[in-house]
């Protein structure tokens, strides 16, 4: 590529293989002028510029198919798309391959390259990346604002019953909806911590009860508090599965699972209580009620769902599995080496404590997790060095998979509010355009006072909004032509 002065284009002669190959190509895009040569435009001849060596010969109709504009005076092709890009689509005649330049914007990127006839192929696996996630964000806000749009409209053509199912849908799963729905959900939190409290409180011996068999129990006060927490769970999930409007999805969520897990014990308990004792021994139904009232602990994750902070750590972790399995490797792999060896260095103690290589495994746990029970520790010199080179080894196995599972969580939890930022973005942007299309006049009111400089206060930061270049084409049906220049700044 080299900078064009006063170049002009030779005879082209399509049959001519060796005149073809010394053809320039002049090609001005967005004000940068460059020269391309056909011996390199043509070893990839269906991307545009490899059409521009041929289009000459026939006429302007295939000229401007190709290109925005042609001066035939400086036999020069003139396109109206983003120079920066360009630069980077143009080393795949001369590298094989296009990386993308930091600051373009993905999205606008695999337009341009769409429009010079590059096959995405060419572009780098690292942008590939990059372009996915992109693809991945724009199709997150789609949902999101499809979502509230869906709350937002009434067909009228719903039965009643449907219409119904979707208030009390909204009422109970949205609680930025309306008032009385943060109110639910607010009530709903207090029964989570209430069922929870009373869980705990209810071991205390001194807050217990003994039945007429001298059984310990818990007092009937909390036993009834405990009550209405489970049917306020009760009638809660109960409401969301009838206004579901996917039913089997529903129910194979995790947080439902979650709440069922968390209401069941209380109801099989009951029964095993009132008709279990007469098909098998009461000290079993005992034990049996006891273990399912210990299952009671589920309910405390179903805080997470009035909780974004848990969700995101939920969703961190799970992005984080391999980081994960890098810790659990390497701490499985130190407790079988310093378990063998302390085993073996303490073998010449008479009052060893090490009695064998399996049990070894917990005083190796607890010493590389720097927990130290004190329980199992070494006697000889030779295994207080291995325990300390355990423990050493243990705080650097730890730390080093730990930064990139806080990264993770940092990064999703900036991302989410980035994407609920730019969904009411998208939402003002949709609304705007709603009313410019209902009331004309309206609209040339704005552009007049916009051409005069003397926009109203009210109304500018919307006009700001209607020059966004995030709008997502999935959510309107209208065609908003913009040039590249304009979607890449």
């Amino acid at each position: 590529i080299k900078m064009a002065g006063d170049s002009r284009f030779p005879d082209v002669d399509t049959d001519g293989s060796e005149k073809n190959e010394e053809t320039e190509i002049v090609v001005n895009v967005g004000g940068v002028r460059q020269v391309f040569y056909g011996g390199n435009l043509n070893q990839y001849p269906e991307t545009r510029l490899a059409e521009l060596i041929n289009c000459l010969s026939g006429g302007y109709d295939s000229i401007f198919s190709l290109c925005d504009d042609y001066d035939p005076g400086k036999r020069e092709f003139y396109f109206d798309r983003d120079p920066d890009a360009f630069k980077c689509i143009i080393d795949v005649y001369y590298f094989g391959e296009i990386h993308m330049k930091k600051g373009i914007c993905p999205i606008c990127f695999k337009n341009e390259m769409e429009f010079w006839k590059v096959d995405l192929k060419f572009l780098d696996d690292c942008c590939k990346t990059h372009l996915s996630e992109k693809k991945e964000e724009l199709e997150e806000i789609a949902r999101r604002v499809q979502l509230i749009l869906d709350d937002l409209g009434v067909d009228a053509s719903e039965s009643r019953w449907k219409r119904c199912q979707k208030c009390i849908w909204k009422f109970l799963e949205k609680p930025e909806s309306s008032y009385p729905a943060r109110v639910i959900a607010v009530l709903s939190f207090l029964f989570i911590l209430m069922s929870s409290v009373v869980m705990c409180v209810g071991t205390i011996p001194d807050l217990q009860v003994v039945d007429a068999e001298g059984n310990r129990m818990e007092h009937p006060t909390l036993d009834s508090i405990e009550t209405a927490c489970i049917g306020w769970f009760t009638v809660e999930y109960v409401l969301r599965l009838i206004s579901s409007p996917n039913k089997f999805h529903f129910a194979l969520s995790f947080m439902n699972i979650v709440d069922v897990l968390a209401i069941l014990p209380f109801y099989v308990s009951l029964t095993l209580t009132h008709l279990g004792a007469k098909l098998m021994e009461l000290s079993n139904v005992q034990q049996a009620v006891q273990a399912l009232r210990i299952m009671r602990i589920a309910r405390i994750f179903k805080l997470a769902r009035h909780s974004s902070g848990l969700q995101t750590l939920t969703y961190a972790l799970k992005r984080s599995f391999k980081e994960l399995g890098l810790l659990l490797m390497y701490l499985a792999i130190g407790i079988f080496v310093f378990s063998a060896l302390g085993y073996t260095m303490e073998q010449s103690h008479p009052e060893t404590l090490f009695k064998s290589i399996p049990q070894s495994f917990w005083w190796a746990i607890i010493t590389m997790t720097t927990v130290g029970y004190g329980d199992i520790y070494p006697k000889t010199t030779l295994g207080k060095l291995n325990a300390a080179v355990s423990f050493l080894c243990g705080v650097i196995a730890i730390a080093l998979p730990i930064h990139p599972i806080i990264n993770n969580f940092v990064r999703y939890y900036n991302k989410q509010r980035v994407l609920e930022t730019a969904a009411k973005h998208e939402l003002e942007l949709m609304e705007l355009n709603s009313a410019e299309g209902k009331a004309a006049s309206s609209r040339s009111e704005l552009e007049n006072l916009v051409r005069e400089g003397k926009e109203s206060p009210l109304h500018c930061n919307r006009l700001k909004v209607s020059h966004s270049d995030t709008f997502i084409h999935l959510l309107s049906e209208e065609k908003h032509h913009r040039t590249r220049l304009q979607s890449c700044k």
